[in-house]
């Protein structure tokens, strides 16, 4: 499979179950959240190097950032830089008191995840993390940066070819010759 057609499968799968403005909104808020629940216990744990402290959550942006290069280099640079953002304020938060902290980590980890569940509620869409946890893990902050290009109205042809391929899946779904 080409990279082209990775990245439009995972955006196909991953829109079609995200349609509704509820869903996506609580997905822009709760997706980002969760990476701070996860990056926060992550900044417990760093080496100083050249004078700068380099985490766990360091560690772990760049092996999302390499993954997400195989699938597009303009989201994965976004994504880079969107997420040092985040484990700039995880560090923050992890320089707390740990019983502070942790509590930050888990209220915004498990908030996060019950705020994916209620958009999903709403949306009537099973969450990708049910069926594919560790799939939807890896994937969800990259669509959340695909997400910000498409409100933005950035990438258009992109998102009209993903529109496009749902629809042909569900009139593939519905049609009587694919039923029997």
């Amino acid at each position: 499979m080409s990279k082209d057609g990775k990245l439009m499968d995972m955006l196909t799968g991953y829109a079609a179950s995200h349609q509704h403005p509820f869903n996506i909104f609580v997905h822009m808020i709760g997706i980002p959240t969760i990476l701070l629940g996860v990056l926060i216990p992550l900044s417990w744990a760093g080496v100083e190097i050249a004078g700068m402290t380099v985490s766990l959550a360091h560690v772990a942006i760049v092996g999302f950032f390499l993954f997400y290069m195989t699938l597009d280099r303009v989201f994965a640079v976004v994504f880079l830089i969107f997420a040092l953002l985040v484990a700039q304020l995880a560090a923050y938060i992890s320089a707390q008191a740990p019983g502070s902290s942790g509590m930050v980590a888990a209220v915004a980890f498990f908030g996060g995840y019950a705020a994916q569940f209620i958009g999903h509620a709403v949306e009537k869409s099973m969450p990708v993390l049910v069926k594919h946890p560790i799939q939807a893990n890896l994937a969800a902050p990259f669509f959340t940066v695909v997400e910000m290009f498409k409100i933005l109205g950035l990438r258009d042809g992109l998102f009209n070819d993903v529109q496009a391929q749902i629809a042909a899946r569900r009139g593939q779904e519905a049609s009587p010759e694919t039923q029997s």
